[in-house]
């Protein structure tokens, strides 16, 4: 008879770590469609969007509600598999699951370490930044100029990093410990907070139809811009409602971050309860996004024309120094000190709420690469008191700090590891090659699901080929970069050494690695 440990289970080598991963199903249907919505970053990622199409070549024709349509078009090959994905491999770090079981261990943990574990951290860096820099923002827009220190980067003048760093690392620090000590309560925070986050949507868009044209040029010409008026900026437009080529420029931002990530559920895969969390989660906070998104820039050209839009979004001194967007217009034109400090209390929540999920997310890919016994068992540690994966939540804590405070100091030159945003793009593009895999070799699904799913992977897998190909070819927009690239093809040389060392030790204990991509992990 073989020895055991306490708990019960053999000692004999097990191809994971353990015979379940310790998590607990906590997430409901309005739980997983909240924490797609957040990864999404829909409230902060409306934000973010000037801060892109002011490096635009033109915004002559650029339709940011025709974009919307195309965008959420290219993304449904891939909401069907991701729909399926869920429903067969429910387990953490799903779509990793999927991918490094139809790609093999070599490859499938490299490209799950690069594009689905070492980019987050990378990237968490510019986030928690993005919080402090929305803190600053409001203050700011607010009246008061003591934030400016907050609102600027690190690498203009008047900027305050000491202060960013510290109010950024205690924030992130709060977040991560409330994951650790509690997943059932973040995760409850985080649908509330969500909700609340979608309910300053709809008031930001009450306000914006309230105050209708006459409230916006009234806000933009008290800014007292000198030669900057309304009238000056939408009369300076000149180009068509539409441009099908230079509206298709908006396709790496909508990838980079919107559209594509209703994974988050996947993520969560074995903490998902009940069929309907399952089944409709990811078509649910999908379609929902695109919609909330569509209307939000719809309103925006009703009410303030999309020339005058169009010239803002690429307009320098609004952008950078006066921090024009939908938040800060809806602000603007409120007329009223309490409205307006709700709407930017409600976009600092939206960064808060993108910290929240990113934390939640790296962990367990985390977990999920120690459980497959790719990195080292320790990572997959769940703590049997609070249920959560203690371990990686700390090595991220940690990490994301270091980064923050560098990024702080040294924001010119480190911000371009947000460029590594590039890194998912290939790691979706591999989850749909795996789905072609999987629809060609499975004999056990009906024929229907199998041709569905070599179909919509083709068209996803030719999507993320081209957002790469765009993301590449506008690097003074994308801030596709040397750093950048050379970050992802260090990580997956990195993996694929890791793996090949790892197996060769655990060889040694008896344990074949390969085995663990063969097979499902348990629960």
């Amino acid at each position: 008879m073989l020895p055991r440990n306490r708990s019960g289970m053999s000692n004999k080598p097990t191809v994971f770590v353990r015979e379940a991963t310790g998590l607990v199903k906590n997430v409901s249907l309005l739980d997983a469609v909240s924490m797609n919505a957040a990864w999404m970053g829909l409230g902060a990622t409306i934000a973010l969007l000037p801060l892109y199409t002011v490096f635009f070549p033109t915004m002559s024709g650029v339709n940011l509600v025709y974009g919307s349509a195309i965008g959420f078009l290219f993304v449904l090959p891939q909401m069907y598999i991701y729909t399926i994905i869920q429903r067969r491999v429910p387990r953490t770090g799903g779509d990793y699951v999927w991918m490094s079981r139809q790609l093999g261990g070599l490859f499938g943990s490299a490209i799950g370490l690069t594009g689905a574990c070492l980019n987050f951290i990378a990237f968490v860096a510019i986030l928690i930044l993005s919080a402090v820099f929305s803190i600053g923002s409001v203050g700011v827009a607010l009246g008061n100029s003591s934030f400016l220190g907050l609102a600027l980067p690190g690498n203009v003048q008047g900027a305050d990093p000491t202060s960013q760093f510290i109010l950024g690392a205690i924030i992130f620090t709060v977040l991560v410990l409330i994951n650790i000590v509690s997943p059932k309560y973040a995760i409850r925070i985080l649908t509330v907070l969500v909700v609340l986050g979608v309910a300053g949507i709809v008031l930001a868009l009450g306000v914006l139809l309230g105050a209708g044209r006459g409230g916006v040029v009234s806000y933009v010409n008290s800014l007292g811009i000198t030669n900057t008026t309304y009238d000056s900026l939408a009369s300076s437009y000149t180009g068509p409602t539409f441009d099908l080529g230079n509206t298709m420029v908006l396709m790496p931002f909508y990838f980079l971050f919107l559209f594509p990530w209703f994974n988050m559920s996947t993520i969560a895969g074995s903490e998902l309860k009940g069929k309907s969390a399952l089944r409709w989660s990811v078509p649910i906070s999908g379609i929902s996004v695109f919609l909330i998104w569509t209307i939000v820039f719809a309103v925006l050209y009703s009410v303030a024309g999309q020339s005058f839009i169009n010239v803002a979004f690429a307009n320098s001194t609004l952008v950078f120094d006066y921090g024009f967007n939908f938040w800060t217009l809806a602000m603007g034109v409120a007329n009223n000190f309490a409205v307006s400090l709700s709407l930017g209390i409600v976009w600092i929540i939206w960064n808060i709420i993108f910290l929240i999920v990113t934390i939640m997310a790296v962990a367990r890919y985390i977990l999920a690469l120690s459980f497959d016994r790719f990195l080292p068992s320790k990572f997959a540690y769940v703590s049997p008191r609070f249920n959560s994966p203690a371990v990686a939540h700390i090595f991220d804590l940690v990490l994301a700090i270091v980064l923050v405070g560098a990024t702080a100091f040294y924001y010119g030159q480190l911000s371009a590891l947000s460029a590594t945003a590039i890194g998912p793009m290939l790691f979706f593009m591999f989850v749909a090659i795996a789905s072609i895999v999987y629809g060609v070799r499975t004999k056990t699904e009906q024929s229907i699901v199998r041709v569905g799913l070599v179909v919509a992977g083709i068209l996803s897998a030719a999507v993320f080929a081209f957002v790469s190909y765009e993301f590449a070819i506008f690097p003074s927009i994308y801030g596709g970069n040397s750093l950048s690239y050379a970050f992802l093809f260090a990580s997956f040389i990195g993996g694929l050494i890791i793996y090949i060392a790892h197996k060769s030790y655990l060889k040694k204990q008896g344990i074949d690695l390969s085995l663990a991509f063969k097979e499902i992990p348990p629960e």
